[in-house]
């Protein structure tokens, strides 16, 4: 079983090195969806992921449209404050694809629409609720969820 972390158009070098040494760590794929708000040889994101990137199963994908013509047959979450569902709630299925949006904007609106019935949320108290947690937290919450779920596939 492969858990894929989908990052839609990322713009913070950190988060992604975060999340991609993640990855490495877990046995989870890693996607990249352009634009970039960075280049991939970036020093901070490098930085960020330390010696790992050899490690990481990563894609780059051109668009969206590409990413998801390419992998509709998977299983798709979409996380988002405006998620339906806890992720928690979510039982997730083998090769389950988990889209996490831009730092300042989230997914697009458009594409929330369309798969609302796929959409997670981390539980958050009503104060914080026009804003989300960080990206690369967020994004290892809802991995380890799904790993967990699973027993921890070649992991130790």
């Amino acid at each position: 079983m492969t858990i894929h972390i989908v990052l839609v158009e990322p713009e913070i070098p950190p988060n992604t090195g975060n999340i991609a040494r993640s990855c490495a760590a877990t046995g989870s794929k890693l996607h990249l969806v352009r634009p970039l708000g960075f280049s991939i040889d970036d020093k901070t994101l490098k930085r960020a992921g330390l010696d790992y990137w050899p490690y990481v199963d990563l894609e780059v994908h051109e668009s969206l449209e590409e990413f998801l013509e390419k992998y509709k047959d998977m299983p798709i979450y979409l996380a988002t404050t405006k998620g339906s569902k806890s992720y928690a709630e979510v039982a997730y299925e083998e090769n389950a694809m988990l889209l996490f949006g831009k730092e300042t904007a989230g997914l697009p609106r458009s594409l929330i629409e369309e798969y609302k019935d796929r959409t997670i949320r981390i539980p958050m108290g009503k104060d914080t609720r026009l804003r989300s947690l960080n990206l690369s937290n967020s994004a290892n919450i809802v991995l380890f969820e799904a790993l967990r779920q699973q027993n921890f596939p070649n992991l130790e």
